[in-house]
């Protein structure tokens, strides 16, 4: 037993070191040390090697059954299936996770100086590093020179709860959102303690003008941090941009669209929450390939004269739908769980009924 733990501690030593020196520290300060894209050519030779594996594979085995068939056979040898250690992901992002909750709260407790907006930015943006090391993310962001500024509202497409910390990887944002129980708690609760982020208990959600009115505050204040909003108010598979919610574009200011899209060949990025809880999907995401994804920063756009709240959301929804190539849909993405109202139903059947019987009344 003595020399098991002679051997361990050091073997400890030298995993954690690695885990540090390599991983932790770059992510820390934004550095890269070409880790990430040597393993994404690793990755990507090993995947097409996987491939003719398997091509080659599948015409050995038809040649088998023709063999077969004609009552020769030949032997062919079992493909080995590669697996991966998933347990530095998963470290890195419970160390990402516990660092953001001990910093925010020791940052909370310092006085409100200046100092106290830069350290809270550099933990967050640290933490958020941390994780993005840990879910293997490989982020390509384009014209930066369009980033949020302070007291504009940064809206993007949905496609996952990682879609946060994709963004919040390359830059700070105050957080908009419903308060939680659990985990997540304690993270909004840390969180809050150094950073000016809006959370909304349940009865205070359905009221429409006090949300209005909290968001209108914070983007009046040109020193706090730009408020980050889904406007689709869920996620959505990854193809497409479903409507954006009024409720965003009605507070005013200046809107910075972005768009996010993932390359679905190192996996599905997207949270399908009626089939998978919030854990499960984020182990399957810790434990997949990697998670690979462009960041377009569109250029900020503000409302028109003589346009309403619904059609600058549109005009904002299109731009983004077209930089990211996604489809441009009107379609209410809460529809997927919530039932279709009449009215809409209604709306629908008389435009199909103009489409086939015309604008022709002499009935």
């Amino acid at each position: 037993m003595e020399g098991f733990w002679a051997v361990f501690f050091p073997v400890l030593r030298v995993w954690f070191t690695c885990l540090v020196v390599l991983i932790m520290l770059p992510a820390m300060f934004g550095i890269s040390l070409g880790i990430t894209e040597t393993y994404m050519k690793i990755l990507l030779k090993t995947l097409e090697w996987a491939t003719h594996r398997i091509q080659r594979a599948s015409r050995a085995e038809e040649i088998l059954k023709q063999s077969a068939s004609n009552g020769t056979s030949l032997h062919q040898d079992d493909i080995n299936p590669l697996q991966l250690c998933v347990c530095n992901r998963i470290t890195l992002t419970a160390i990402g996770l516990s660092w953001l909750v001990i910093g925010t709260t020791m940052v909370g407790f310092l006085p409100n100086f200046r100092v106290k907006g830069w350290l809270s930015e550099l933990v967050h943006l640290m933490c958020y590093r941390i994780c993005a090391r840990g879910l293997s993310a490989t982020i390509h962001y384009h014209n930066k020179q369009n980033r949020p500024k302070r007291g504009g509202i940064c809206v993007a497409n949905h496609t996952s709860p990682i879609d946060v910390v994709i963004l919040a990887n390359d830059g700070c944002y105050a957080m908009v959102g419903q308060v939680h129980g659990g985990l997540m708690g304690v993270l909004q609760r840390a969180m809050e303690r150094s950073c000016p982020h809006i959370w909304f208990e349940r009865a205070e959600m359905r009221d429409r003008h006090l949300v209005t009115q909290r968001l209108r505050d914070h983007v009046n204040n040109k020193t706090k941090l730009p408020i980050l909003i889904f406007p689709e108010g869920t996620c959505i598979n990854n193809t497409s941009v479903m409507m954006f919610k009024k409720g965003s574009f009605e507070i005013g200011g200046t809107i910075y669209p972005v768009a996010i899209k993932y390359d679905p060949q190192f996996g599905d990025a997207f949270w399908n929450s009626s089939k998978y809880s919030m854990v499960s999907y984020l182990l399957r995401m810790m434990t997949s390939w990697a998670i690979v994804c462009n960041v377009w920063y569109l250029p900020p756009m503000t409302q028109k004269e003589g346009e309403d709240a619904v059609q600058f959301a549109n005009r904002v929804k299109s731009t983004v739908a077209q930089q990211g190539g996604l489809v441009d849909l009107a379609w209410d993405g809460g529809l997927k769980r919530a039932k279709v109202k009449d009215s809409f139903k209604e709306q629908q059947q008389k435009k199909y009924s103009h489409m086939v019987v015309g604008d022709d009344s002499s009935d």
